[in-house]
């Protein structure tokens, strides 16, 4: 006769399978997939193209791995075992700089992060702070520039007459619209703000004051590798270690390209917390400003309805870096 210990026991749930493993196998086949991958995209890109000589004596198609692993500041030998199809880990801040430095574009970027089995800090999917209600909202803003930007300085959306206050934004790569990024890197943008070097320092000093609570996080990492790449003057200012808090309004100076100088206020309006993300408006401080906000919108307008003619798509507000566009139509 069994005891109720024994006969419990007996009705047990047996314990849960083990998560199987990827097999041997599919993993070798993603790596060697992962190589031919990388070095026929190496091959297409000639050294001109990055800014590199030829030389007389390159027998290589493209690039060569050590020019690869040098522009997207990774080891040699490192890079090369990818190549190899090695069975090494690659992080996604690695992945990225690969991509830039192998200018791959949207689908190539996807597959090279699905090969390495890796999550992409910049996917392609829908910004979830981007709503609806706020794509309305930044167009009823008009003609005052505004737009969403989030801790990065990343331009999640803007209005027509943001689009057209420091540059053509519309004809800046989404992945490229942030804001530290730009006045960086972007001749006019740097050239539209009025007083460059505080602005930009003060920038810099509230991006690392944030980035303070992102330190692991890849797509923060992967900013600051791309600012320090890109500018001296950043990595200048980056070494004075200099913090301050996110500011709640400001008066600003912009040298407009199409309109001229335009003097505003900067205000700040959080969405979440104050490391998340926040409406800009700039607002005119003067009835002349004001009037040349109005010519602007006037021009942003007009080159949106010659965008419609061309390409039979409606103007829209851009959710920077993940593919989601909110149609806005032409008045």
């Amino acid at each position: 006769m069994s005891t109720m210990a024994q006969r419990t026991q007996t009705r047990a749930p047996a314990s849960p399978p083990p998560v199987p493993q990827q097999p041997a196998q599919e993993s070798e086949i993603r790596r060697r997939e992962l190589a031919a991958f990388l070095r026929s995209r190496r091959e297409r890109i000639s050294p001109e193209t990055v800014g590199l000589d030829r030389g007389r004596r390159r027998r290589t198609p493209g690039l060569r791995r050590e020019e690869v692993a040098q522009l997207s500041a990774v080891g040699v030998t490192w890079y090369t075992w990818l190549e190899q199809a090695r069975d090494i880990q690659v992080s996604a801040q690695v992945l990225d700089s690969l991509a830039r430095t192998l200018l791959l574009d949207t689908t190539e970027r996807s597959h090279l992060f699905h090969l390495a089995g890796a999550i992409d800090p910049a996917p392609r999917t829908v910004c979830p702070s981007i709503t609806p209600a706020l794509v309305a909202v930044l167009e009823q803003l008009e003609p005052i520039p505004a737009c969403i930007q989030n801790g990065r300085y990343d331009i999640l959306a803007y209005n027509r007459s943001y689009g057209r206050l420091l540059c053509d934004l519309d004809e800046v790569p989404p992945e490229d619209r942030n804001c530290l990024l730009l006045i960086h890197t972007n001749e006019q943008w740097r050239s539209s703000v009025v007083l460059w070097e505080e602005t930009s320092r003060l920038m810099a000093a509230k991006f690392r004051a944030a980035m303070a609570e992102h330190l692991a996080e890849p797509a923060w990492k992967v900013l600051l590798k791309r600012l320090q790449s890109a500018s001296p003057e950043f990595c200048e200012t980056w070494e004075r270690h200099e913090v301050v808090s996110a500011a709640h309004g400001r008066r600003k100076q912009i040298n407009n390209a199409y309109v001229g100088l335009l003097t505003l206020d900067h205000t700040d309006l959080w969405l979440g917390p104050e490391s998340g993300a926040r409406l800009l408006t700039y607002t005119p401080a003067d009835p002349e400003s004001r009037e040349r906000l109005e010519r602007l919108q006037k021009l942003a307008a007009e080159k949106a309805v010659q965008e419609l003619s061309r390409t039979d798509k409606a103007p829209c507000v851009q959710c920077v870096g993940t593919g989601r566009t909110a149609h806005i139509p032409p008045r």
